[in-house]
C-alpha cells in the first residue's frame, strides 16, 4: 500500500503532502507493461493524482489530471479519489527513445514541452471545476507547480520521481507538494527555499530507506511542522459489469440493436486496469428490454 502524509507549520502559513507511492506505480506497471520511460512519466503523474486527491474535502470528490503534450507517449490519464486512491493508462504506452543528458531517462522527451495540462475537480457540484495550463517542462512536477501559480494562484513547490529498475519493474516512487498559505511570513519562504536547496531527489531518498514522513520532515527541516494526517493508498479501477451496461445503455437504443444484430460478441476493455468485459448477442438484447 502506498502510503501519504500531510505536515502544517507550526504557524500554520505551510503545508506539505509526502507520498511513497511505489505499490500503485508498482501495480499499474504490472497492468499496462510500458517502456521504461513511460512508467516514470505515468508514475509520476500518477503520484501527482494522488498527493492533489487527499487535498480534497469530500469523501466522494475526485480529481483527474490529463497531460496532453506532442512528445511519442501521447495523452496521459490519472484520476485519483479523497484518499489517494489512483489509477491512470497513456496512449501509447511504448515508446523507446534515448536517456536524456543527465544519463536519465527522458520524460520530457516521451511527454513532450508543448501542450496542455488539464485539471478536473469532481466536488460534487452540477459541473466539475476544470484547470488548464500550459505544459512548461514535460518533467510534469514542473508542470504541476506551474497549475498551483497560474490557475490557482498558490505558491506551491513540486518534486516527484520514479526509480525503473532494468527488468523494467519499478524500484520505488514518490512525491511532494509544498504550498503556502495566505499571509506566509518571508521569513518561511526562506526557510523552505534553503532546506530544498540541497535535498536530494524523491527517488534518492526513497531508495535510501526514507518514508514519506521522513522526506516531508528533511524538505521542511527548518520548520516546526505538525502531523495532520496520514493514509494508505493503492491502485484502484472502480470498473464494473454494471457501469459498462451503462456505457453502452448510453449509446441509444439503435446501436445496441446494431450489436445485437451483428451476431458477434460485444468486448469492452477497461483502459485503467485492461478488464475485458464481454457481452454477447443475447446479453445486448437484453440491455435493449431493460432500457425500454
Amino acid at each position: 500500500m502506498g502510503k501519504i502524509v500531510r505536515y502544517i507549520t507550526e504557524d500554520g502559513s505551510a503545508f506539505i503532502v509526502s507520498a511513497d507511492t511505489t505499490d500503485i506505480v508498482k501495480k499499474m506497471e504490472e497492468i499496462h507493461k510500458p517502456s521504461a520511460v513511460v512508467t516514470a512519466a505515468l508514475g509520476r503523474l500518477l503520484t501527482a493524482s494522488s498527493i492533489m486527491g487527499v487535498m480534497l474535502k469530500g469523501k466522494d470528490d475526485s480529481i483527474t489530471l490529463r497531460l496532453n503534450g506532442d512528445g511519442p507517449a501521447g495523452s496521459f490519464i490519472a484520476v485519483s479519489d479523497s484518499n489517494g486512491n489512483a489509477r491512470g493508462y497513456v496512449q501509447n504506452k511504448i515508446v523507446e527513445i534515448p536517456l536524456n543528458d543527465k544519463g536519465k531517462l527522458d520524460v520530457k522527451g516521451a511527454v513532450g514541452t508543448s501542450g496542455y495540462l488539464y485539471v478536473m475537480k469532481d466536488i460534487g457540484l452540477k459541473e466539475p471545476f476544470i484547470g488548464t495550463t500550459e505544459i512548461i517542462s514535460g518533467e510534469i512536477a514542473e508542470d504541476i507547480t506551474n497549475y498551483f501559480a497560474v490557475s490557482e494562484q498558490t505558491p506551491s513547490v513540486c518534486a516527484l520521481g520514479v526509480l525503473v529498475n532494468p527488468d523494467l519493474t519499478v524500484n520505488c516512487a514518490g512525491g511532494f507538494l509544498i504550498q503556502l498559505l495566505p499571509g506566509c511570513p518571508d521569513e518561511t519562504v526562506t526557510a523552505i527555499e534553503r532546506s530544498l536547496e540541497d535535498i536530494p531527489s524523491v527517488t534518492e531518498m526513497l531508495s535510501s530507506g526514507l518514508s514519506a514522513e521522513d522526506i516531508a520532515v528533511k524538505a521542511m527541516k527548518e520548520l516546526k511542522i505538525e502531523k495532520l494526517d496520514e493514509s494508505t493508498a493503492e491502485y484502484r479501477c472502480n470498473c464494473s459489469k454494471e457501469r459498462v451496461e451503462a456505457a453502452l445503455i448510453s449509446t441509444g437504443i439503435e446501436s445496441l440493436k446494431e450489436m445485437a444484430e451483428s451476431k458477434i460478441d460485444t468486448k469492452v476493455e477497461c483502459h485503467f486496469c485492461d478488464k475485458v468485459y464481454n457481452f454477447t448477442s443475447e446479453d445486448i438484447n437484453l440491455l435493449i428490454d431493460n432500457s425500454l
